[in-house]
């Protein structure tokens, strides 16, 4: 039987079972379109050759672990993983400075720029999944107000009225409310790139 009629499962499971040249083979078969994908995205080969080796080992280790399941395609979740790892190079690499979180700063500056490369599009989108993560993370009232102010553009008299409170505790949740995500940026190690 031929290398190429043998599906990507078979091969997962081969190798889960202790056949290590299984392995082999699932890296031959897609290091071309992933090692591709890679240098689309950092447009260095040595960086490249880093990210596409520090994926594999990442596979590795969750194959080893058991942690892998056959919901989708070994591509798909190949590409995620190397997809997430070129997110952390920008985002540790000295081309993308990070904010230093000071009474100055504002979380949601970093959430406005009309016209994105693929990189910065990348980090853009793993930005917003982060800052709604963080906004989860908020007690309801300072979320509530948050949202109100940040994403619908309310005044703090327009959140007054809707919520029932007073001006200046709506202005008091929404000060808490950044003083709360700044410190949850903190804890997470969170970076918010520009």
């Amino acid at each position: 039987m031929r290398k190429n009629s043998i599906s990507d499962s078979t091969l997962i499971s081969e190798y889960i079972q202790g056949k290590e040249a299984a392995l082999g083979v699932l890296i031959q078969r897609h290091q071309q379109r992933l090692f591709s994908f890679i240098y689309s995205k950092v447009q260095d080969r040595d960086i490249t050759e880093d990210i596409f080796q520090d994926t594999f080992i990442k596979v590795i280790r969750t194959l080893k672990r058991g942690n892998y399941n056959e919901e989708g395609k070994f591509l798909p979740w190949v590409m995620r993983i190397a997809h997430n790892l070129v997110i952390d190079h920008f985002r540790k690499s000295n081309r993308m400075p990070s904010f230093k979180n000071t009474d100055e700063f504002d979380i949601f500056s970093v959430l406005g720029d009309g016209s994105l490369n693929a990189e910065k599009q990348i980090i853009q989108e793993q930005i917003h999944s982060d800052v709604r993560e963080l906004v989860n993370e908020l007690p309801q009232e300072q979320k509530e107000v948050l949202v109100m102010r940040m994403y619908k553009d309310m005044s703090f008299k327009e959140i007054s009225e809707n919520t029932g409170v007073s001006i200046n505790t709506a202005l008091g949740r929404m000060r808490y409310a950044l003083i709360n995500m700044r410190k949850l940026i903190e804890k997470h190690k969170i970076i918010l790139v520009n």
